[in-house]
Order: structure tokens, then C-alpha cells, then sequence
């Protein structure tokens, strides 16, 4: 499905005159606007294939019908939240759930959507039918050289898809760990993955990147081969220049000051990127800003801080990505409030005095520090994100053009109720 551009032009002309007094009224708070305009029309979400779909939990998956049943219909889909918000101009694809069969068609299509390609994604987390090798006791860590070498040659695949289609850079998350004590040797289990991701570190192209995913616990309880931003940053610096640590916002341990994690790596030069989601108890999988969107700001102050410093791009110096579930909401609907709560966040922090803070800090005026950064947090920027959406051509209020225009419904006569999006 695709939208015209007068149906956006109609309907944010029902709205056009309450958005500019809430926009004239918030211009009159933010001395440089116009450049935070433009940072905000720069910044882009990639959007993942995989979240196009419901998903569900181990006990069960309720269908929201009208899901793309390949990868067409997820170009499209994503071309449509673009086209909404136009702050989604990326797919990441996963494979084997995503593999092309027409390279030209695949990337003339997105481009008919003004889409480009973003991380690739492999999956050694589960076995594919008729797969020679198990990855059960794990993949690139696994004591089996042959079980080993299927995962590398795995990722090698997906590096040619992803030159293919110009994507610049491979996201590699490992399910491997062990569920109980004893059932691996933790430096050995280290020392096979390290080598198995140096075989992959070789076959990249010069201008790719590798992201190394980490995550806490689960599937496996006892240990993670790659449990923590520490041990993902161990692998990225002794794989080299092109190998970096990305952030799930999901995968730490309770209470972890993600914030804190963020600069450093900053600091270190092994950022490479980031999964938004939320979570309540664990990697939830929930939509960006919904549970925590306090430390969404506080990560997105860490980043411009850190980011100023190194006099990196916003929009292009790391990688930006949700990874998220849906359960019990329309996914595009979804996709749209994460999109929106990190453009919220990223806003929040483009208007910290910067200069007031910094002197608080070299003061240890602690109260004052916090109410530069809450003064921030609390100030409504959602008309200045909606005036950057509106130059860009987009709705000013995306989810109430997506239902006015019932787009579900019309996914649902186009593609049925029984559908499943691939890979889910």
C-alpha cells in the first residue's frame, strides 16, 4: 500500500493552525531551532523486517492479520511508516528469513520507497530445515569445528547478500552460552567465538563495519558468550578497526546505567550503534519511551555529549535501529510511537545548555546540574519533532493518518487475516 502525498497534505491541513501556535509558542523557548530542525530531518530509524509482524511469547501469538508474507511486502510496509513519518528512510534485514531472490527488483523497489539497506543480520540462534549441523550447544563458540564453520560461512553469506544490496555493516548476536554450571569451559568457549569472528572480521569489506550484539541471559541462564557490553568490547578490540559494540537497550541486567555504558564506549571509539526498545523486567522488547523515556534522555545526552566531542555526524556516525516486539499492538502502529519517543528523546537533548552544564559539574553544583538536565526532559518538544516531520513532507500526526485512512483493514483485504510475517 502507498500513500499519496495530497492525503498527507489534506490531512495536516485539519490541523496546520493548532501545530503552528504550539510550534510559535515552544520557538520562543529554543534559541537555534532552525539547526535542530535540521539535525532532526538528518536523523533517520532504521526499521527491522523482523518487527513488521505480531510476535508473541512461548505461550502464544495472536495475529493482527494483513502481516507481509515476504520480503516485498516488508519494503512496502516500512516504505509506509517512512512515508508517514519520514524518519524511517532504512530496513535492517535478517537472514535466511530475508534472502532476495531478485537483487535489482529488491533494491529498485526500496528505492521506490526511499529506502536504502541497513545492518544486516544473521541467525545462528536457530536451526534452519535441512541444516547439516545443530547449533543447540551453540554456534561460533561451539566445540565442534564443523558446527563452528557452518556459523561462519553463515555470516559470510550474509555479508555477500548485504554487499548486494549495499548495506555497509553485519550485526552478529549470539545465542551461545550455557544453561548450567560445568556444561562449557568459559575461556574456551571465548576463544572459539573470538576465532570464529575473526574468519568473518577477514571477509568484510573495507568500508563495512561488524556490530557485536550482547546480552545478559537468555536462552542461556548460566552464562552468555557475549553477556556484557565488557566482553562485546573485548571481541570488538581485538578484532580491529571495523569492529564495534552495539547497544540493545534490553539486554543488561536490571537497574544497569546504560547511560554510563554509552559514553564509554563513546569514549573508546567502539559505539557502533544502537537496538531502542524498552523493558520492565528484562529484554521486553517493548515500544522505545514506554516504560523508561527518563533514561532514553539521559542515553541520547550521553550521545550528543560524547558525540559533539568526537565531532561525529548525528545521523550518520552510528548505526540507529529499533529492535522491538509486538504482542498486543498494530506493529506499524508501534514502529510509529517508537519512532516517535526517540525523536522525542533526541530533541530533548539537542536543547541541554550545554555550557551551564558543564560549568554546574566544575562547580559540583549537583542541584543545579539536575535541573539543567530535568528543565530539558520536561520542556514539550513534540511541536518542533512535528514541524521537522512536516518540512520533510510527512504527517503531523502519523498514527491518526495510519487509522483515519484504516491502513490495517486495507493490509487485511489485500493480504488476508491468516498471514505470518517470515521469520517470526
Amino acid at each position: 500500500m502507498k500513500l499519496k502525498d495530497n492525503l498527507i497534505a489534506e490531512h495536516n491541513q485539519r490541523s496546520i493552525d493548532l501545530h503552528r501556535s504550539k510550534f510559535e509558542f515552544l520557538k520562543t523557548q529554543i534559541i537555534d531551532f532552525e539547526s535542530i530542525i535540521s539535525k532532526l530531518i538528518d536523523f533517520q530509524i532504521a526499521i527491522p523486517s523482523w518487527a513488521l509482524g505480531n510476535g508473541g511469547t512461548r505461550f502464544g501469538r495472536f495475529p493482527g492479520g494483513g502481516e507481509p508474507r515476504n520480503l516485498e511486502e516488508k519494503i512496502e510496509d516500512v516504505g509506509l511508516i517512512h512515508k508517514l513519518n519520514q524518519s524511517g528512510n532504512a530496513i535492517s534485514l535478517h537472514i535466511p528469513w530475508d534472502i532476495p531472490k531478485d537483487y535489482q527488483a529488491i533494491r529498485d523497489l526500496a528505492k521506490e520507497h526511499g529506502l536504502r539497506f541497513d545492518a544486516m543480520n544473521s541467525n545462528t540462534f536457530q536451526d534452519q530445515k535441512g541444516q547439516e549441523e545443530s547449533y543447540k550447544y551453540g554456534s561460533l563458540q561451539h566445540v565442534d569445528p564443523a558446527v563452528r564453520k557452518q556459523a561462519i560461512d553463515h555470516n559470510i553469506e550474509v555479508i555477500k547478500h548485504g554487499i548486494e544490496l549495499g548495506s555497509k555493516s553485519l550485526t552478529v548476536w549470539l545465542a551461545d552460552g550455557s544453561c548450567f554450571p560445568g556444561q562449557l569451559n568459559f575461556r574456551t568457549a571465548f576463544q572459539n567465538t573470538l576465532a570464529s569472528l575473526r574468519e568473518i572480521y577477514a571477509s568484510l569489506p573495507e568500508d563495512w563495519k561488524m556490530f557485536i550484539e550482547y546480552k545478559a541471559y537468555e536462552p542461556n541462564f548460566y552464562s552468555t558468550t557475549v553477556g556484557d557490553w565488557g566482553q562485546s568490547l573485548l571481541y570488538a578490540s581485538k578484532l580491529g578497526p571495523k569492529a564495534f559494540t552495539l547497544v540493545d537497550l534490553g539486554h543488561h541486567l536490571p537497574n544497569a546505567n546504560i547511560e554510563q555504558i554509552v559514553s564509554l564506549l563513546l569514549m573508546e571509539g567502539k559505539l557502533g550503534g544502537f537496538h531502542f526498545n524498552d523493558s520492565k523486567y528484562g529484554d521486553d522488547d517493548l515500544t522505545a519511551g514506554s516504560i523508561k523515556p527518563y533514561q532514553l534522555f539521559l542515553i541520547f545526552n550521553e550521545l550528543i555529549e560524547g558525540m559533539n566531542d568526537r565531532k561525529m555526524n548525528h545521523a550518520n556516525d552510528l548505526g540507529w535501529m529499533i529492535d522491538a516486539s509486538h504482542n498486543v499492538k498494530d506493529p506499524l502502529e508501534d514502529l510509529l510511537q517508537s519512532v516517535e519517543a526517540i525523536m522525542i528523546a533526541y530533541t530533548q537533548a539537542l536543547i541541554v545548555d550545554r555550557a551551564a552544564l558543564k560549568e554546574a559539574q566544575l562547580k559540583n553544583d549537583v542541584a543545579r546540574a539536575q535541573e539543567i538536565l530535568q528543565d530539558s526532559f520536561r520542556t514539550d518538544v513534540r511541536p518542533l519533532v512535528a514541524e521537522a516531520r512536516l518540512r520533510a513532507g510527512g504527517a503531523l500526526d502519523p498514527i491518526g493518518l495510519f487509522r483515519k485512512l484504516e491502513v490495517r483493514q486495507e493490509l487485511i483485504k489485500e493480504r488476508g487475516f491468516e498471514t505470518v510475517a517470515t521469520g517470526l
